[in-house]
């Protein structure tokens, strides 16, 4: 019997299976297959598509691919040049199947957002990116807005007031469940400038009672007094993201945990936070099991009184924390603080030693799905190789050092069986992040085959990010060949997180 391999074995097809073969052409697939295909194109290359043929357009236009739009350049949207095209594009594409879009500020017009309301009955997604905004279109006539929406986010400029728009919008604010308002802090220059408040939290919060997530990112005006505000109303709120609002020093949080007793996630990443305002707040009557403290300045007294006085932890990020010591992360752990610890950064933390760090994961990291570890220099090659059997449920790792001028590491590091570890013990990664640079990495001709075990035994691996250099290129091209064209990538260019490990991760996504 011949096998596949058999080199003198050869299929002979009947002139009949030859015909039916040679008819079988894409004009043959069902409509319902080829909608499929379509379905995995992005918009700007459903337009090229349309021009093929009069059925392949219809298809490429149907209202079911066009669920979900955006219309911002700049984040890879399709560029609308009039006002008019879109009115036209929601008439006849969009409709009633339309679910999320996001509008530039050239196109928040009175008659774009009535079409909107009044066409796309299902819409529960918007963003309004005012961000670039050099004035506001007049909205005294606007008189209909969607109503139905789940999620509304709000991207502020730094000087134009939103407040002629805002209260034209208010009343129909009552079902949101998420808001976002992003500011300019990544545009912002160093030097203060001149800070104007230009939307109006107190009048946002009476009307928007049902606010479970609330994400204010950057916004250099938000301090205590709009959290009050927005806590005196909002009190089903679950999630409170304020992440780089630096003004925010914590003497609200008192009457957050007091009035907002669903509150389960609280993100204060790069805020500026203080010990005083933070010891004040009864956190034992919380039930925050998710926090974010990243790169804020807090003293190990008050990370000790604040985090043990907390129920207990399934996410914490403590990165660049210099504080966070042994004893701290011990008591944690002895008071069961960590029981249901899913996600943990504490990448920079010199406070914390070698010895801790491997007892903790020794003890907790066969529950653990994310670690960031990096910026330890003392945690080298040897510390890795006895600890990553203790991941096994990981699937976001972040490990190494980048040399610097302030961290230096004498020895180097042995990359192939770092990367065989992984291979061997986490079958489930997702992503993972080695920051040692080139000079630091010691590889060989033979490191493409643990190249090769960690690609076919990881089958999950969707990003694996290296310092750009001679290792990076040989791990790409094995990647490459296999067709797995997007998962190398350089720490240059991307950036590794466990945020996605967070409960409400999907709701706090913007950009």
């Amino acid at each position: 019997m011949a096998t596949e391999e058999d080199p003198h074995h050869h299929h002979h097809h009947s002139p009949h299976h030859e015909a039916i073969l040679s008819s079988l052409t894409i004009h043959k697939l069902p409509d319902k297959l080829l909608l499929h295909i379509f379905s995995f194109l992005k918009h700007q290359e459903l337009g090229k598509v349309a021009r093929v043929c009069k059925k392949w357009r219809l298809l490429a236009y149907d209202p079911r691919l066009w669920k979900s739009v955006s219309l911002r350049p700049e984040y890879g949207g399709l560029h609308v040049h009039y006002v008019d095209a879109l009115l036209t594009l929601i008439g006849i594409r969009f409709g009633a199947t339309m679910k999320y879009i996001e509008l530039p500020c050239e196109l928040i017009t009175s008659p774009v957002l009535h079409d909107l309301a009044n066409k796309c009955p299902n819409l529960a997604y918007m963003t309004l990116d005012f961000a670039n905004a050099m004035q506001l279109h007049d909205f005294n006539d606007l008189n209909a807005f969607p109503c139905n929406l789940r999620s509304l986010c709000i991207c502020l400029s730094e000087v134009i007031f939103l407040e002629g728009f805002m209260r034209r919008i208010y009343s129909c604010l009552s079902s949101l469940e998420v808001l976002h308002l992003i500011g300019t802090f990544e545009m912002s220059m160093e030097a203060e400038e001149d800070i104007y408040e230009v939307i109006n939290i107190g009048k946002i919060k009476a009307h928007t009672p049902n606010l479970r997530i609330v994400n204010m990112y950057g916004i250099t005006f938000i301090d205590d007094s709009h959290i009050e505000l927005l806590t005196s109303n909002c009190i089903h709120i679950e999630t409170l993201a304020l992440n780089f609002c630096l003004r925010v020093k914590g003497s609200s949080f008192k009457s957050l945990v007091q009035r907002c007793k669903k509150l389960k996630t609280l993100l204060l990443q790069h805020t500026g936070v203080e010990d005083h305002h933070m010891m004040a707040v009864p956190w034992e009557t919380s039930i925050i099991s998710e926090l974010d403290l990243t790169s804020t300045e807090l003293s190990t007294e008050c990370l000790e009184n604040i985090l043990l006085r907390m129920p207990g932890f399934t996410f914490l990020a403590l990165g660049y924390c210099e504080f966070f010591s042994d004893r701290i992360l011990d008591h944690l752990s002895q008071k069961g603080k960590f029981n249901n610890l899913k996600a943990l950064d504490i990448s920079h933390t010199h406070a914390l030693s070698e010895n801790a760090i491997y007892q903790f994961l020794q003890s907790h990291g066969h529950h653990l799905t994310g670690l960031m570890c990096c910026g330890k220099p003392k945690l080298t090659e040897n510390f890795w190789l006895n600890v990553i059997g203790f991941l096994t449920s990981i699937r976001i790792c972040v490990l190494g050092t980048a040399n610097g001028w302030f961290l230096r590491i004498q020895s180097k590091v042995h990359i192939d069986q770092v990367i065989e570890g992984f291979a061997q013990n986490c079958s489930r990664l997702e992503r993972l992040e080695i920051q040692w640079d080139p000079d630091t990495i010691r590889f060989s001709d033979k490191s493409n085959k643990f190249v090769d075990h960690i690609r076919l035994r990881c089958p999950h691996l969707k990003s694996l990010t290296l310092s750009d250099g001679e290792y990076y290129e040989m791990v790409k091209s094995n990647f490459e060949r296999a067709d797995r064209l997007k998962v190398v990538r350089t720490t240059t260019n991307y950036c590794t997180s466990i945020v996605s490990l967070l409960n409400c991760y999907k709701d706090l996504l913007f950009n």
